[in-house]
């Protein structure tokens, strides 16, 4: 792989901060798949925050979790702030605090920081963290005076299993790189990881961490390489992913600007060559097939005890008459050639038969006309009456062939023409009972082959049928994977034409699926905004439709509408009453629980003057909404699929 060639990077931050990690990567050129292991919870805050934070000198901030947690918890916005790194202060900037101070490395750094610029005397700090914390202000800034009081404002709750968006990526070994900005992530990742049966998958993987101690707790997993960053940064981080391509780097950083705080670990041992593989490829497609192939043997194999017996012995080879490999046999063509094999032997054994028939009466002719020229011996002159009577019998015989009556005594005159007929007669009366058995075995064999037919009709039907079942689960678990693919995809926000590709070969005239894969064209080349991208995006649209509501025909209130459009000053949470401020805070609150839905309606219902400042976004969760139904719609049809399948 060239320098700058796109990477594909699992991104495993929760969804706020993934979602600007995966911004940044797609502005560099690479695909992000983001599966977040941990969902962002935030907390009420205590009765005694605002007294806190009203009377603190400044507030500190370990994480952009952080920083979004002070912004839903309180609205004052001018308290200074000291963040750890460059992007806690850039979230807190985007979310309207105006005097910010970025420490630009780990803890420690942060800590100098505070006793550079502050005054213990000026009063106390006041730190908003998670739930898990490993540094505490408290102990390290106490010997220098200063009071800091810490206040859990957010959770970050872990998934209890691996995302689908990544379990897909790592089954189809569609990832080159894997971030890590905690400790607590590296862990998480690493139990999710062996559970899913997925370790293995991971040796073409690189681990990208922002320090050698945000890797640590995975250190056991086979990755292709390992890099820490330079710097405790995102930046860093960025950067590193663009180096890949060239000689492997062994960074070294001792600090984590994530969502959970780290302590420096040791070094991490060095890491190995990187290489990068891109798409399926001839390995993954004869995989993918082999998969199929296995899929299919598999459905045979459970319904074979459902087939019907004659069907199980063609399976194991015991049948009689071989049955051929594939489904599609036409049994009227079978006993067309069944019943045309017995009809010509038939009329084989009838042509021997009565070309035998014929000998014989010529025979019988020539022994006649023999006797008849015989000169009578002691006789008078004249026709010999035992003569007469012989050729009258042989006459009696030519007409009745069939008949089997024992012939009259002989004269002693004609002994040997009588011998000669007697035999005749008994051939001919043999020939006839041979026609007889020959009639009977052909019927039998007529009986045989279509009994022979009917059971290849059943045992044919019946291994179709499983074979069908079979290849309909294969299809269902092609397109639950197709689904998992436009899923990250549609979660991240990026285009998804190639995974929606996917479908086509799947489609096989089905009505149900064309539908759905026609509502999800209309976005496939831009895709659609992710919920986290729409919540980040909702500040700004409040504050403008605010100051549009108030932006009248009096001066005051167009003046007021200004001020609103320059500074946050609107309520948030749970506010009651239907005016304008109420619905957005509302709408904003919906967005943070993830009810997207909720949060339309009610932008929806605003007052017609806001339409402008909020079309825009409207447009965009609605897109999202749409492509998430047609989603939903294809999950639940490859669940029926699979279900027909059993």
């Amino acid at each position: 792989m060239k320098y700058g060639d796109p990477m594909r990077v699992l991104i495993i931050r929760p969804e706020s901060e993934a979602t600007a990690l995966a911004t940044a990567l797609r502005e560099r050129g690479h695909t992000p798949v983001i599966a977040p292991l941990f969902r962002l919870e935030y907390l009420h805050p205590p009765a005694d925050f605002s007294a806190a934070l009203a009377g603190c000198q400044a507030v500190l901030l370990t994480s952009a979790n952080g920083a979004r947690a002070l912004a839903d918890a309180s609205d004052q916005r001018g308290r200074p702030i000291l963040a750890v790194g460059d992007t806690t202060a850039s979230t807190a900037e985007g979310l309207g605090f105006s005097d910010v101070v970025s420490a630009s490395g780990d803890f420690a750094a942060l800590a100098d920081l505070v006793r550079q610029r502050l005054d213990p005397k000026d009063g106390p700090l006041v730190h908003v963290a998670g739930r898990n914390v490993a540094f505490d202000f408290a102990d390290v800034l106490a010997p220098a005076g200063f009071e800091v009081k810490r206040f859990t404002l957010y959770d970050a709750r872990e998934e209890t299993v691996l995302p689908e968006s990544a379990r897909a990526a790592l089954g189809a070994r569609a990832l080159d790189a894997v971030t890590f900005f905690s400790p607590r992530a590296a862990s998480v990742f690493a139990s999710m990881v062996e559970d899913a049966g997925l370790a293995a998958n991971l040796r073409s993987v690189t681990a990208v961490a922002i320090s050698p101690a945000a890797l640590a707790p995975a250190a056991g997993l086979p990755f292709k390489a390992v890099v820490a960053a330079e710097r405790p940064s995102r930046q860093a981080v960025l950067d590193e992913i663009d180096r890949l391509a060239e000689a492997p780097v062994q960074g070294q950083a001792t600090m984590s600007d994530a969502s959970e705080p780290v302590s420096p670990p040791p070094d991490p041992p060095p890491a190995q060559p990187v290489i990068v593989r891109r798409g399926l490829g001839v390995v993954g497609a004869f995989v993918i097939g082999l998969l199929a192939a296995v899929i299919v043997l598999a459905g045979a194999l459970i319904s074979l005890p459902f087939w019907p017996q004659q069907a199980r012995d063609l399976w194991r080879g015991h049948a009689a008459a071989p049955i051929p490999p594939t489904p599609g046999i036409d049994l009227q063509a079978v006993r067309a050639d069944a019943t045309t094999v017995a009809t010509a032997a038939v009329e084989a054994a009838r042509r021997e038969l009565t070309a035998r028939l014929d000998d014989l009466e010529t025979r019988l002719r020539a022994v006649s006309a023999t006797a008849a020229a015989r000169p009578p011996t002691a006789a008078p002159a004249g026709p010999d009456p035992a003569i007469a009577e012989l050729r009258g019998r042989v006459e009696a015989l030519e007409q009745r062939p069939a008949a089997g009556g024992a012939a009259p005594a002989p004269t002693p005159s004609n002994v040997e023409a009588e011998k000669e007929i007697a035999v005749l007669t008994r051939e001919i009366a043999a020939l006839r009972t041979t026609l007889s058995a020959l009639d009977q075995a052909v019927a039998a064999q007529r009986d045989q082959a279509r009994d022979q037919a009917k059971a290849l009709s059943d045992a044919v039907g019946a291994r179709s049928s499983g074979e069908q079942k079979a290849l309909t689960a294969a299809r269902a678990s092609a397109v639950i994977g197709v689904a998992a693919r436009l899923a990250g995809s549609i979660d991240a926000g990026v285009p998804f034409a190639a995974e929606l590709n996917l479908l086509q070969p799947l489609v096989q005239g089905d009505t149900k699926l064309t539908q759905i894969m026609a509502a999800l064209q209309p976005h496939a080349q831009a895709g659609v905004a992710s919920r986290a991208a729409l919540e980040a995006a909702f500040p700004a649209v409040a504050k403008a439709a605010l100051a549009e509501d108030l932006a009248d025909d009096s001066y005051g209130e167009r003046l007021m509408g200004k001020l609103r459009g320059l500074v946050s000053l609107r309520r948030v949470g749970d506010v009651p009453g239907d005016t304008t401020e109420a619905k957005l805070a509302r709408a904003e609150q919906a967005l943070h629980a993830g009810d997207v839905g909720k949060a339309v309606e009610l932008v929806k219902s605003l007052p017609a003057q806001t339409g402008k400042a909020t079309a825009a976004w409207l447009a965009k969760a609605e897109a999202h909404l749409a492509a998430k139904r047609s989603l939903d719609q294809l999950a639940a049809y490859a669940v029926n699929l699979l279900g027909t399948a059993r």
